[in-house]
């Protein structure tokens, strides 16, 4: 039934066995990392019940034209995101309900929405499918809107939710879902789907994915180059192998940039202090395990300045800034704070 799927195999296995035995679950989590095939997926499993697959792929956030309306929608108003709830619904019974504005959260007037949708009948067929995409970013009054719908889900309808870690969710939802844990594509099959797609740079992209064929796709590698160069000062300033003072171009540009997202330097910075612990634990004799390679000898010099336990408390900090994230704090100065944090150590 998914034979185009990449990866995770034990999900699409179990799905097929429910839909055979005529035994799907309403309501399913898909929980994992980003970019990895869990919305894909989830739309794949809607055409298979509903048909019109083309209609319903054109749902695809990481579409250029859906993009552009979820980033347009970071300068309403929230008055007026708030009377327009944002959703994609190119087939009327799939309806995707992504995060929306500046903050990128799923709000309370798009969990009311869909428990009034989910009451009305299907267009076509006995069935209908909403998808919730990264659900995890619903505030707890849209949470407890949405726990609403999932105690007395309406008979036609299949709910799919997806979220990075299952457990920001609350017990309360996790417990009426069925759910699927989705891990990253090895490193051969990544290639083999980068090859596959013919993509530029094949062997970076597989490498800086992670095993997300998703962000092989959609990453942007000038952009990455750009945050790259940033954070890597960054680190190695807190690291005391640079002075402050190299820093501080960077953070003022940051701190220009309203389009720039900390929470898009963070994934990069989290990706240096992966090869940076990589390497001092490994060794340098290590291969393919490094996500950016052509920063090897640099990232070597890091690795000899720090501890295990600097690392550690690296993203130990890294984590409670991504938590801040949400409450629009001021990019520049929560990054020289975190420098100065880590110099400290």
């Amino acid at each position: 039934m998914f034979e185009r799927f990449w990866g995770n195999p034990h999900v699409t296995a179990a799905l097929e066995q429910m839909i055979v035995r005529d035994r799907l679950a309403q309501t399913l989590l898909f929980a994992g990392p980003e970019g990895v095939g869990k919305a894909t997926l989830a739309r794949r499993l809607a055409a298979h019940l509903l048909g019109h697959a083309e209609q319903i792929e054109r749902d695809d956030l990481s579409l250029a034209e859906n993009t552009e309306i979820v980033a347009a929608r970071e300068r309403w108003p929230a008055d007026k995101r708030n009377q327009d709830p944002l959703l994609f619904a190119s087939y009327p019974d799939f309806v995707t309900f992504p995060p929306d504005g500046p903050l990128r959260q799923i709000s309370i007037d798009q969990t009311r929405l869909l428990r009034e949708w989910a009451k009305l009948s299907p267009n076509h067929g006995s069935r209908r499918v909403f998808l919730i995409d990264h659900v995890d970013r619903a505030g707890e009054h849209a949470a407890n809107a949405l726990l609403k719908t999932l105690e007395e889900p309406s008979p036609y309808l299949i709910l799919i939710m997806t979220a990075e870690n299952a457990y920001d969710l609350l017990p309360t939802i996790r417990s009426r879902a069925v759910p699927f844990q989705f891990a990253p594509l090895s490193a051969e099959e990544t290639r083999e789907f980068v090859r596959a797609r013919g993509m530029d740079h094949p062997e970076r992209r597989a490498a800086l994915s992670g095993g997300s064929p998703g962000l092989a796709v959609s990453l942007d590698l000038e952009a990455y180059d750009k945050r790259r160069a940033a954070m890597f000062t960054l680190l190695r300033v807190a690291a005391g192998a640079l002075p402050f003072g190299a820093w501080v171009p960077y953070s003022e540009a940051i701190g220009r940039s309203k389009s720039e997202k900390l929470e898009l330097h963070l994934k990069v910075l989290y990706d240096l202090l992966r090869d940076v612990l990589v390497l001092r634990e490994s060794g340098p004799t290590v291969r393919n395990a490094v996500r950016n390679e052509d920063l090897r000898a640099e990232l070597e010099a890091v690795a000899r300045k720090v501890s295990f336990g600097w690392i550690r408390g690296a993203v130990k900090k890294v984590d409670d800034l991504a938590g801040l994230i949400r409450r629009n704090i001021q990019k520049s100065i929560a990054l020289d704070a975190l420098i100065v944090d880590l110099r400290a150590n």
